[in-house]
């Protein structure tokens, strides 16, 4: 298989546009959702998170396709993705009813979890605006054509919606390759978003098919068996240097299934407790792995977002020519640096992601 070819940033209006959901996400902060009295709101969504990583972390030119229903959530939600620094041009506002019957904003509750406390997730989005994107409704043509884009990220989140929410996802993957633009895939299995489906068997269905339309591929352990079918037995053991060999073959299994693949990376994680995780990362490249260090008992504020943050590192060692080892190695430091502070998007700067690379220590900086 050839390298990835990457459109020059002169030819193109945005080094990355994102499909993807993004919801208001309402933090009980140290509480419990069952019993808190307040909540801090944060937007977030995994596909937005890695556009939103790539501009407000390296500087990129990124942009978001999704829908909001037209009220005071979306334009909250408009608001908080405006510090972000993503362009909202190409998102799509649609009317509300009065009370959602038709269309609404999707809500995530959070809590991040402490110690023996597993972090937990509740969502209400159904029958989101994003969820009601159709076939034929963005033009992607004009956005990967005229306009020109570097980089295309959408997954399995987006993809698990609904049934249309996968043709749009097909539909984008298939322009943005007619145009030369690179596309990446995250699986981020989410189990509770195929309960009304098929389960497991249409999410391997929908996520085999979409995986064959990327150059690059972005996952955990659990995401290559639960979404694509693979073998990971062996893959969820202690994170020892005798367990690489196990997702080396997971990852030379992939690369064996979509040949159309050039990049596969896989974050590598045990939760110790919710507030304390081995963590690091593998990326199968040209037929050799590279790896990222494994940071130790890593201590978490907030664990959502690091697979996203992951990949904006990632994609940022790929658009800056880094190379496949230093990707890695940026996608793994900035996602220890997204889970050190609350909400879904990384709070970090390209200064401290370097730090992180070059294994600085954290002392004060005054």
């Amino acid at each position: 298989m050839a390298p990835l070819a990457i459109r020059d940033s002169t030819t193109t209006h945005w080094d990355i546009v994102a499909l993807g959901e993004v919801m208001l996400r309402l933090d009980p902060g140290e509480g419990r959702i069952a019993t808190t009295r307040s909540f801090r709101a944060w937007e977030g969504g995994g596909e937005y998170n890695v556009a939103r990583g790539l501009a407000r972390c390296f500087g990129q030119r990124a942009a978001i396709v999704t829908a909001f229903a037209d009220n005071a959530v979306g334009r909250l939600i408009e608001d908080l993705i405006r510090q972000g620094g993503v362009d909202q041009s190409l998102v799509r506002w649609v009317a509300y009813d009065g009370i959602g019957r038709a269309v609404r904003n999707g809500l995530n509750f959070t809590e991040r979890g402490f110690g023996l406390r597993a972090p937990l997730g509740v969502s209400d989005r159904a029958n989101s605006a994003a969820s009601q994107l159709e076939p034929g409704q963005v033009d992607w043509d004009a956005i990967f054509g005229a306009h020109g884009a570097r980089w295309f990220h959408t997954g399995g989140i987006f993809a698990a919606l609904s049934g249309s929410t996968a043709e749009v996802a097909r539909e984008a993957m298939t322009a943005a390759r007619r145009h030369g633009t690179v596309v990446s895939y995250d699986l981020n299995f989410r189990p509770s978003l195929w309960v009304a489906g098929s389960g497991r068997d249409r999410a391997r269905e929908v996520n085999r098919e979409l995986v064959g339309q990327a150059d690059v591929l972005v996952g955990n352990e659990e995401d290559f068996g639960a979404a694509l079918g693979f073998d990971t037995a062996g893959a969820t053991t202690e994170l020892t240097a005798l367990d690489i060999p196990v997702y080396e073959r997971l990852l030379d299994q992939v690369a064996q299934a979509f040949p159309n693949l050039c990049l596969i990376a896989v974050t590598l994680r045990t939760a110790t407790s919710a507030t304390r995780n081995d963590w690091g990362a593998l990326l199968w490249a040209d037929g050799r792995i590279y790896q990222a260090p494994l940071r130790r008992d890593l201590e978490i504020l907030d664990r959502v977002g690091g697979g996203d943050s992951f990949a904006s590192g990632l994609i940022y060692g790929q658009l800056s020519g880094l190379g496949p080892q230093a990707s890695v190695v940026y996608g793994a430091a900035h996602g220890a640096l997204a889970m050190t502070t609350p909400g879904d998007t990384s709070m970090a700067t390209l200064a401290e992601v370097e730090a992180a690379v070059r294994g600085a220590a954290a002392r004060i900086s005054r």
